[in-house]
């Protein structure tokens, strides 16, 4: 839902209308805390959520566990997006990767010594996680509001609390688009669970999601350039410079997806033994791996595509799109191929890897 704020503080930026940003910023807040704290009893009861899903009880105990820890994160991520956003569009950027660079310094550190040095297990990981996502939230916040944003930042206001109904329309509109993408890797795992094997699966398909993570990074960062070029360029009126950013910023981002999916498909299960040392596991991977690296390739262009649809505001039409493709077409597929031709998790990256050539052509530019 942050996301809105995106294109509202990146086409407002454009059209010069400086002191706009700083209460569209603050309407955001309003709006993410109270969605926050509707959503806080998903958090609270995730273990019997997840039991009545069918999920072990073992697996569901310890996502309940990390749920709740998980709570201070969401707040977090109220503050994170939102300033992140509101920085993005004014180009920005240099303090937010200042400040990522000293969270990742403080996470590793802290993550060593609560984990591997005291042994704190999940509480020292999610203690970790959570300073790791404050500590340069505060840094962004001490930078909006005590002179790093003079044009743009122009103190508290009341005006943040009226006309809040078109930032909450906007902000339900993008969070339908990018929760659509997110909650379809939940429906993965869930689905993963229910099989054969179960641990070994989801091992297995969590470590492939976590390396097309790797890959992601780079291409939601051409996402967050793209979506602060057009909504910028659009907010001056120029849709030629528009449309030459977006062709500039595929291009590049495909180009690297490319090297990326030459790297994935030859190494296979050996990247599988930085996160396991279990070979069932790894095997498993290989297995995958080749979908893997197609998956890659196609998605370093879609997040491209989607920064497009952020910075020019058309997130109902993506939403739409992302329903057809990851719900009416992936899951009911990914279930017959896997529950009954017996693909098992085979079938979650053949899915996935269809739905991102599928999601790309639908957006507007193939590959």
């Amino acid at each position: 839902m942050a996301s809105a704020l995106e294109t509202l503080c990146g086409q407002a930026f454009g059209a010069k209308q400086y002191p706009v940003l700083g209460i569209y910023l603050q309407r955001s807040w309003i709006v993410l805390f109270l969605t926050s704290m509707f959503l806080l009893p998903i958090f609270i009861f995730t273990t019997p959520i997840l039991e009545v899903l069918g999920q072990e009880e073992s697996i569901a105990k310890v996502a309940g566990k990390i749920s709740i820890w998980s709570i201070g994160i969401v707040f977090a991520f109220i503050v994170s997006f939102t300033c992140q956003m509101y920085l993005q569009a004014q180009s920005k950027n240099m303090i937010i990767a200042y400040l990522a660079a000293f969270s990742i310094g403080i996470h590793i550190l802290l993550s060593w010594l609560l984990t591997v040095k005291f042994k704190f297990g999940i509480t020292g990981a999610m203690t970790s996680t959570i300073l790791a996502y404050w500590i340069p939230n505060l840094g962004q916040l001490l930078f909006v509001t005590c002179g790093g944003c003079p044009e743009t930042w122009k103190g508290f206001s009341f005006l943040a609390f009226k006309d809040l109904w078109p930032v909450v329309k906007l902000s339900l509109s993008s969070g339908a688009m990018l929760c659509l993408e997110l909650w379809y890797n939940t429906v993965l795992i869930l689905l993963t669970g229910n099989m054969k094997n179960a641990e070994v699966s989801i091992d297995a398909l969590s470590i492939c999601l976590n390396i097309n993570g790797w890959g992601m990074m780079i291409s939601l960062g051409f996402c967050a350039a793209a979506s602060v070029r057009v909504s910028n360029e659009l907010g001056r009126g120029s849709a030629k410079a528009a449309k030459f950013a977006i062709v500039t910023i595929v291009i590049t981002s495909f180009v690297i997806g490319f090297a990326l999916f030459l790297f994935f498909f030859f190494f296979r299960e050996r990247l599988a033994y930085i996160f396991t040392a279990n070979q069932d596991v790894a095997a498993a991977v290989r297995d995958l791996s080749p979908l893997l690296a197609v998956s890659m390739l196609l998605n370093s262009i879609q997040p491209v595509l989607s920064g497009v649809a952020i910075g020019a505001g058309w997130w109902s039409i993506v939403a739409y799109v992302n329903i057809g493709c990851y719900y009416i077409i992936g899951i009911p597929v990914g279930v017959v191929l896997g529950r009954i031709i017996h693909l098992q998790v085979k079938v979650r990256c053949c899915v996935s890897t269809y739905e991102a050539w599928v999601l790309q052509n639908s957006q507007g530019i193939g590959p």
